[in-house]
């Protein structure tokens, strides 16, 4: 019994026991337990470090903060929870040296695009309604780059962004369509060139070969991938596409914008984490926001829900105009057209889009089929109305879900 007890205790301390060979495995288990916590906290730097850059790229406009808060009284009120209508501004600035290449850099820059976009309460579409350039608009007194400030005046829309920036933009969308513009975002030629790099190009459909000497842009007919610098001329080209029209140059970055949401939407690029990190490093590296988007987390807030939205429902258009009265090369609104679709827009109600809309012209209407009235035939004394749900007006646009090629 002794003997056992002896060898019992000291089989525990013994350098070949099974008692060894527990604390091995526990010291084992402490080391691997370890490891794992420092892959995680080594992870997790990594994330950080990530997200940390990411948001850093963004340059918050708090210019344009200030100077809408000044004004905060005279600005449209939000009238329905949730919907959300982002100011997409391009602008023409060649300052930089890859800017430089595009014209002369003379001190100011306009608006060389710009998109209303409107995301409905319930995230299930997306409207972007293209504001001409050329547009002829009331202008409100804004606050210069030097500190002064303009005098309200009539002119083209595009001078809104060399006199005062986003904030006078912005004042001047809303005072031209009565909608609270939630969020803005700027982006100059650079920026939109390395978002289109980002994803290895975006595929367009070209009906006949491009030769533009001022575009820099040569390219053959049918279905052509485009590289940021090609994609930049496509849709800033004017003169030798088309009918030369700023018109259909906007329904050309719309079909374009299209192409480049499916590219971005398709599990190639959401899904591959190598493709994804461009993306995102190169759209956060060109956007100046608002505050309230200047961030990884306000921008995932804000497009969360964008990703179930069906192409066939993120929509394009061009606000109803037509050439303005007094200069053919100038625009104005076509009434009450125009304030019919920013009314929809402001109660977030649904608009329709086709490519055969004539361009200017009413929106198609629903048909009155009396639907409403009672019959006559009904062999009842009193015959019931016939509740119908109308059809949403239609404006001339197309979706993202279209293909140029058919």
């Amino acid at each position: 019994m002794g003997d056992t007890g002896r060898l019992g205790s000291g089989a525990g301390a013994s350098a070949s026991g099974p008692g060894l060979v527990r604390r091995r495995r526990r010291r084992w288990v402490r080391i691997g337990a370890f490891g794992v916590a420092g892959v995680v906290i080594a992870a997790g730097g990594a994330g950080w470090a990530v997200y940390a850059k990411l948001s850093g790229n963004i340059t918050p406009d708090e210019a344009a903060a200030a100077e809408l808060a000044r004004y905060e009284k005279e600005r449209p009120t939000s009238l329905v929870k949730d919907a959300r209508n982002i100011l997409l501004i391009g602008s023409d600035s060649r300052e930089g040296d890859d800017n430089a290449r595009y014209g002369r850099d003379s001190g100011t820059e306009r608006s060389d695009t710009t998109i209303l976009l409107h995301l409905s309460a319930g995230r299930d579409s997306a409207t972007a309604v293209s504001l001409p350039r050329d547009l002829m608009v009331e202008l409100p007194g804004c606050r210069r780059p030097d500190g002064s400030r303009s005098v309200p005046r009539f002119t083209m829309f595009n001078q809104a962004f060399q006199v005062g920036g986003s904030a006078c933009t912005i004042r001047t969308v809303e005072k031209l369509t009565d909608i609270r513009v939630d969020h803005h975002v700027v982006v100059d030629f650079h920026g939109f060139k390395e978002m289109v790099d980002a994803v290895d190009g975006v595929e367009v459909c070209l009906r006949e070969p491009i030769d533009d000497r001022a575009a820099k842009l040569r390219l053959p007919a049918g279905r052509v991938t485009l590289d940021g610098e090609q994609a930049l001329g496509y849709v800033r080209a004017r003169k030798t596409l088309g009918d030369g029209s700023d018109t259909e140059r906007m329904e050309r970055q719309q079909r374009f914008l299209g192409a480049l949401v499916n590219k971005v939407r398709s599990n190639d690029v959401l899904l591959n984490p190598v493709k994804l990190y461009p993306v995102l490093d190169a759209a956060t590296s060109s956007l100046t926001t608002d505050p309230g988007l200047a961030s990884l987390r306000g921008l995932y807030e804000l497009v969360r829900g964008l990703r179930d939205i069906p192409m066939e429902r993120v929509q394009f258009l061009t606000v109803p105009r037509e050439s303005y009265a007094y200069d053919a090369n100038r625009d104005q609104l076509v009434e009450p057209q125009a304030e019919r679709l920013f009314e929809r827009l402001r109660t977030d109600t649904p608009v329709a889009v086709a490519g055969d809309v004539p361009r200017g012209s009413a929106p198609l209407r629903p048909t009155d089929s009396r639907d409403g009235s009672y019959g006559d035939s009904y062999p009842g004394p009193i015959a019931k109305p016939v509740v119908t749900v109308s059809p949403p007006p239609t404006f001339r646009g197309n979706t993202a879900a279209e293909d140029t090629c058919e």
